[in-house]
């Protein structure tokens, strides 16, 4: 009875051992400290897809891109890059707003890609999604 026991509490031990790991992955959701989230940046260059000449100023750009933000979204960061790529030989550069968004989804931001495609004469817009963790910090009360 005693090698039955033992290796009944030897599994369960086990078990608490490897609940406790996963534990420590999960994400913390109570009184809103950290969360697993899903970071989506979005590149948007400026140029037009066929003559490659800018569509619009980089002032005139970026709001342009913030008035389609503010109809998907409850809040976006925007930072101003330059990007370049070569094709065929020839070097291309362009403005380009890399925006960073949190706490939405793909959905959401493939409806803003839409807008952005069309207003900006792209052929596509690069999205990445990028698993991070978030807090919403208040100071330490």
């Amino acid at each position: 009875m005693s090698k039955k026991f033992s290796a009944a509490a030897m599994i369960l031990a086990i078990l608490a051992l490897c609940l406790s790991v996963v534990a420590l992955f999960l994400p913390q959701k109570a009184d809103g400290r950290e969360q697993r989230d899903i970071q989506y940046v979005m590149y948007l260059g400026t140029n037009d897809k066929d003559s490659n000449e800018p569509v619009y100023s980089p002032e005139d750009a970026k709001i342009k891109a913030e008035e389609i933000l503010v109809k998907h979204f409850g809040g976006y960061t925007i930072q101003e890059a330059s990007g370049g790529w070569a094709d065929e030989g020839t070097l291309y550069q362009e403005y380009t707003l890399v925006i960073y968004l949190s706490d939405t989804t793909l959905d959401a931001v493939h409806a803003a890609a839409d807008e952005m495609v069309q207003a900006f004469h792209q052929s596509s817009v690069l999205i990445q999604a990028n698993e991070t963790s978030t807090e919403f910090y208040s100071g330490n009360n």
